[in-house]
Formats: structure tokens, sequence, C-alpha cells
């Protein structure tokens, strides 16, 4: 796996390049501004790259717009943007128009490596990774007659996890379920929304996540 990091802080920029290289995993570049984040995407042809939200000159989105950017040049790259706090059209941005391969955490899950790492690989692979507490605080701002209130409370966890990344084997473990009952929640969140694919494609996981960040 071949990384590009973008981050300006620069004890978290170094950080995060020692803990991948001590990992096995090639760190291409580690840049500390949008530009030459995108140069090194260009240059290096990463499998993913790890991008800071706030980045110089303004420290507002920069981060966020070069992640978007680079996936829109190179479709393949995936993404994992880190930010200090909860945002969530951040988080949205990043997953519309995609089937994946795009995540959201908190800086301070990063101190938490065997999460971090998994989440990584994760996103690398073509999946999707939204933090714990971001999922959280949206489940904490859901109005009660918002599209989403045709799930019942069971599949509105099973929904939250999916926005996590959590696979269905994950799914069960967490909420003591069956995979056959796990696999029948998430049938029933696909059918509630529309979402008439076939059971499982990362697609529908990703639209479904979507529907949640929406409503």
């Amino acid at each position: 796996m071949r990384i590009v990091i973008a981050e300006d802080d620069a004890l978290l920029r170094e950080g995060l390049t020692l803990l991948l290289r001590n990992e096995g995993i090639e760190v291409a570049a580690a840049t500390d501004n949008p530009d030459d984040f995108l140069v090194a995407v260009a240059e290096h042809e990463p499998d993913i790259a790890v991008v800071d939200v706030r980045m110089p000159p303004t420290f507002t989105d920069e981060g966020l717009r070069a992640a978007v950017e680079a996936r829109r040049r190179h479709p393949k790259l995936a993404v994992l943007v880190l930010s200090a706090w909860v945002e969530q059209s951040y988080a949205h941005e990043l997953l519309a128009g995609t089937n994946g391969g795009v995540g959201y955490l908190l800086k301070e899950r990063v101190g938490k490596v065997a999460d971090f790492l998994d989440s990584l690989h994760r996103v690398a692979n073509g999946g999707t990774a939204l933090d714990p507490e971001v999922v959280s605080q949206l489940l904490v701002r859901r109005k009660a007659d918002d599209a989403l209130s045709v799930l019942s409370p069971r599949e509105r966890e099973v929904l939250g996890l999916m926005a996590e990344g959590l696979s269905n084997a994950a799914i069960g473990e967490k909420l003591v379920l069956s995979a056959g009952a796990v696999h029948k929640h998430i049938g029933n969140v696909f059918l509630k929304l529309g979402l008439n694919s076939e059971d499982g494609s990362g697609d529908r996981r990703v639209q479904a996540v979507l529907a949640y960040l929406d409503h």
C-alpha cells in the first residue's frame, strides 16, 4: 500500500509517517499544504491519501477541498480525512457521488492505533469509515419526522454501524445478533430507503449512509 499524507501539524505528520512505515506501509510523500499534496498524488499515484481537513492558508476546509479535487482527478484514489471535530458537511461531501474508498475520522482516533489502522485498510480496500463520534452526534441531531423515521430503532442502530464502516459480522458481534438477523435488518434498511440493488453491494451501503447523513 502506498500513501500520501497531507497534514500541516509537523508533529502529527511525522508521527503518522513513522507509525505507517513501522507497519510496513510505504509513505510516498508527507506534505503540509494542499498544493503540494495534489502534486504528490499526481506524482506518486498512491492507493490512499490521509488528509487533514483544515490546512493553510486559511485553515478552514482547504484539506477537504483538496481531497475532493484529488478524487476528481484520480477516481480510484481512496481518501481518509482527519478532523479535530465533527462536521457533518465534510463527511457528506466526501461520500457524495462515490461508491466507497472514503473515511472521516477525528484526530483523536489516530492514538488508538489498531482502530486507526483498521479504518485505513478498510478505506484503502474500497470501504467507508466514519468516526463513531460522528455517527453518534448525527444520530442525536435527527428529527422525529425525518426520512429515516420509517426505520425501527434496531434498524437505525444497524444503519449507524454501517455508517461507521462495520461489516455485517462486526455489526452482529457489536449488537449480539446472528448473521441472519443482521442480514434481515440491513435488507429492511435498503428496502425502506428504496435501495433496490443486489443485497450487500458496497454502492447500496454508501447510498444508505448518505441517506443517514442527509436527514
